[in-house]
């Protein structure tokens, strides 16, 4: 049994706490058992569970797991406490806002001998895994993905971070990317439109942009042209029984099993540290 504590509670910070007292799909017991939440608020209980502070969390002995569900901008602080203290933490994306950063927090979780893992939820979709078997073994000729949505928020930083779900997507689709050209457009402080151009390996060009502004539809346009075939639209899917944020509780749990191979871990870590090393990047090209 591995208790836990959430770190912030949000949209997601709620799932999480709703989540952690449910059996997960499969198993007989919970193998992860909520035991408190941060907030910088002081808050009366959330579904039952008491409000503790973080030096609290990190000196419990029965507390193991930190579910990290806070603004992007300050994810690497509370990962980086949790894992100096032994814990063990899931942390939304993107895991920080910058590469080396990342790269020193997976050294410091392989030194502490725990788990860190970062939640992809929109890898777990029904609609990406129908999109991804229907691109599997087609030759990509050129692609465009194009993600709108509401003005971004304070804390959740530029947009080649807030939106790496979208560049995790295209790598994970796609295989490896380098970046060609990348720019930013910024309007009356709420519209942010961002256009990277990305390479893969065998020189074929993907566009990926990342728009928001008041009233813009959250929404996901693809163009995928194919040496046999163009995809426009995502593909429907039937919805999943298990939730989202279950799904990635369940390979949480999973890797604090053991139940994970090695080569799945490593190649994970690869994906998740090369995301953020191209999101850096475009950033780095947007502010020339």
């Amino acid at each position: 049994m591995f208790g836990a504590v959430v770190v912030g509670v949000g949209i997601a910070g709620q799932v999480r706490i709703r989540d952690l007292q449910v059996p997960q799909p499969g198993r007989t017991g919970g193998r992860l058992t909520v035991k408190g939440f941060i907030s910088r608020r002081s808050l009366d209980a959330q579904q039952g569970v008491s409000q503790i502070s973080v030096e609290e969390a990190v000196n419990r002995e029965d507390i193991h797991v930190a579910f990290i569900c806070t603004e992007n901008v300050s994810h690497e602080d509370h990962i980086r406490t949790f894992l100096q203290a032994g814990k063990h933490v899931c942390v939304e994306y993107p895991m920080t806002m910058n590469y080396q950063a990342a790269v020193e927090l997976w050294d410091l979780a392989q030194e502490k001998g725990v788990i860190l893992h970062e939640e992809h939820i929109e890898l777990l979709s029904a609609g990406y895994k129908q999109l991804k078997s229907e691109v599997a073994g087609k030759q990509l000729q050129e692609g465009r993905l194009h993600s709108t949505g509401g003005a971004l928020k304070p804390g959740f930083g530029f947009p080649a971070f807030s939106g790496i779900a979208r560049l995790t997507w295209l790598l994970d689709l796609f295989g490896d990317l380098s970046v060609a050209t990348a720019k930013v457009e910024t309007h009356d402080g709420n519209y942010t439109k961002m256009t990277a151009n990305l390479v893969t390996v065998d020189n074929r060009p993907l566009s990926w942009i990342e728009e928001h502004g008041p009233g813009l539809p959250r929404a996901k346009n693809i163009n995928f042209c194919f040496d046999s075939s163009t995809m426009t639209q995502i593909p429907p899917a039937p919805r999943e029984p298990v939730g989202l944020f279950m799904q990635d509780l369940m390979l949480f749990s999973g890797k604090l099993e053991g139940k994970v191979p090695p080569e799945d871990l490593q190649r994970e870590k690869w994906r998740i540290l090369r995301c953020l090393e191209l999101a850096e990047r475009i950033q780095q090209l947007c502010q020339v």
